[in-house]
């Protein structure tokens, strides 16, 4: 059960929010979706869900295009949320269960595991709007999950939790990633997605600029970081011949170099200075690549 995007476009008059996209996320694989604010991002999953028509190409889901009779299968939660704030948090996901095909008592049961398992089973006679925002979140990801989608579209998910909810989150993400579901998720948490990630894409302006599985993308990048750690001082080493970005950090600093003999040079001149307690060539995190790819000024 693969989602496929073929060269999609969507244009609102003049003006070209998504321009040629082309996506494939295969049956238990999840994919990351990045780029910066009004890159495209909800569009495209609107389009995905039927809400929006493509201006041109085709988005499928087992072949078949998303319609109202789809909608068992698809759980989305969308980055603007959208609870009913006086409405009881038990009777909520009761009645949004219901709407995506379950049968109430079946809602009502599983609901109550789901509520066990983000720890706010207290809650289930709370109007939404007395929950905290993060509380508030965990509710519209369980209205998202409780029927047990097979396709999951995750509008920033982790945004408004704390470390430990994002933990919890991710756990539920994974198992239904594990039971063969097909998840694309966009998030501005670059870790994130580096943990959770098998392929990705980064769009800037509606384009594709960045496509593959996380280890073609740091490959493709071509550089690599050197981290030293030292209590001696090291700004000598920012002028060292193919150093192209030094990240000063409180244990040393960090060099974006383009080669390995770059490297070598820099332990080198690092060692004139005294003893060093660190040093290590690094793989470039996504954040060192999306920050390239996509402008500092969004990152």
């Amino acid at each position: 059960m693969s989602l496929k995007i073929e060269q999609v476009t969507k244009r609102f008059g003049d003006f070209t929010a998504v321009d040629n996209l082309s996506i494939t996320v295969e049956e238990g694989t999840m994919y990351g979706f990045l780029g910066a604010n009004g890159a495209g991002k909800t569009t495209t999953f609107r389009m995905i869900l039927g809400l929006l028509n493509a201006s041109e190409g085709k988005v499928s889901w087992n072949g078949q295009p998303i319609s109202y009779a789809t909608s068992p299968q698809i759980g989305y939660l969308p980055e603007e949320r959208g609870l009913y704030p006086k409405m009881k948090v038990e009777e909520q996901l009761v009645f949004l269960g219901e709407l995506r095909g379950m049968k109430k008592s079946d809602a009502k049961l599983t609901l109550k595991k789901w509520l066990d398992r983000m720890e706010i089973s207290h809650y289930a006679n709370k109007k939404v709007e007395e929950l905290s925002k993060g509380n508030q979140q965990k509710i519209q990801v369980i209205a998202s999950l409780m029927h047990n989608p097979k396709l999951l579209i995750l509008d920033e998910p982790f945004s408004g939790l704390d470390p430990v909810n994002v933990e919890m989150l991710k756990s539920a993400i994974l198992d239904f990633r594990n039971n063969g579901a097909t998840i694309i998720f966009s998030s501005h948490r670059m870790d994130h997605v580096e943990e959770l990630c098998e392929q990705l894409s980064i769009i800037h302006h509606g384009k594709q600029i960045v496509s593959g599985t996380l280890r073609e993308v740091k490959r493709s990048f071509g550089k690599q970081n050197v981290r030293i750690h030292s209590d001696h001082d090291l700004s000598l080493l920012d002028t060292v011949p193919g150093v192209q970005a030094v990240h000063k950090t409180i244990e040393g600093a960090v060099y974006q170099v383009e080669a390995e003999q770059v490297a070598e040079n820099l332990l080198t001149e690092a060692l004139k200075s005294g003893a060093i307690r660190h040093f290590a060539i690094e793989e470039p995190s996504l954040q060192d690549i999306f920050i390239e790819k996509v402008g500092k000024e969004h990152a």
